[in-house]
């Protein structure tokens, strides 16, 4: 933890804590591969847990009870076996799979909402089915476990339901408030946490939670059309990410 270590550190945990705070979270993951560069991968996400924790319980308050239940309800509910399965394949399975086929998924997803609004060709939106939202669960307990990265398949299944900005915002924070609390136990017996990554915890604590405070600021100022603008923005970059990584 020198001088090089924190003026990384400090700017992805601020930027993980505005995503997660004002724009659903969808490239708060970015942190990871970021402190990767400068710290084994399983030591990153060791570090990285605990603050997302924090970050969720602290936008619990501002975004009580304004999510939309019955969608938290079906991601949940998919989300606890991918927590599972990550867990007993975390040593075995190939998590690049699953990045690229969610990387691809986002990014095909953000294009059609495009073709969509540029009237490219007709077609009748509707939301997806329950089965498609505990599917969009398993992926995202799944992809949240190996990689912090679950926020794509929320966004995708959210957004094609057409909530509104805080009911997406409110609800991404409920569901991974409860992802994260279900990845603590299993990270435990896997030794992914250490002495280092707790002491690193206690110095970049302040910095995640200034961040989610800056999040929920800016997503009260932003308007609608341009939250959603910047979810469609986050949505791409972070698929394209996961593409990369996948394929490198």
């Amino acid at each position: 933890m020198d001088t090089s270590f924190f003026a990384l550190a400090i700017p992805a945990v601020m930027f993980a804590g505005v995503s997660k705070g004002g724009f659903g979270g969808g490239a708060a993951f970015a942190a990871t591969p970021i402190l990767a560069l400068i710290l084994p991968p399983a030591l990153a996400l060791g570090m990285m847990l605990p603050l997302l924790m924090l970050a969720d319980l602290a936008m619990l308050g501002p975004f009580w009870q304004q999510w939309h239940w019955p969608c938290a309800k079906r991601l949940i509910l998919g989300a606890v076996p991918g927590v599972v399965l990550g867990a007993l394949l975390y040593r075995a399975a190939d998590p690049d799979v699953f990045r690229l086929l969610i990387g691809v998924m986002a990014v095909l997803f953000v294009a059609f909402q495009l073709a969509m609004r540029f009237r490219l060709f007709r077609f009748r939106a509707q939301p997806f089915s329950p089965q498609v939202g505990a599917a969009a669960g398993v992926a995202a307990g799944f992809t949240s476990f190996v990689s912090h990265a679950g926020g794509p398949p929320v966004a995708v299944y959210l957004l094609a339901e057409g909530l509104g900005k805080t009911a997406f915002q409110a609800t991404t924070v409920l569901v991974f408030w409860v992802v994260n609390a279900l990845k603590f136990v299993p990270y435990s017996f896997l030794g992914i946490f250490s002495a280092d990554t707790v002491k690193a915890d206690l110095y970049l604590a302040p910095f995640m939670l200034i961040g989610a405070w800056l999040g929920v600021k800016a997503h009260r100022m932003v308007p609608e059309r341009v939250f959603f603008g910047i979810t469609y923005t986050l949505l791409t970059l972070t698929g394209s990410k996961l593409i990369w990584d996948a394929l490198t």
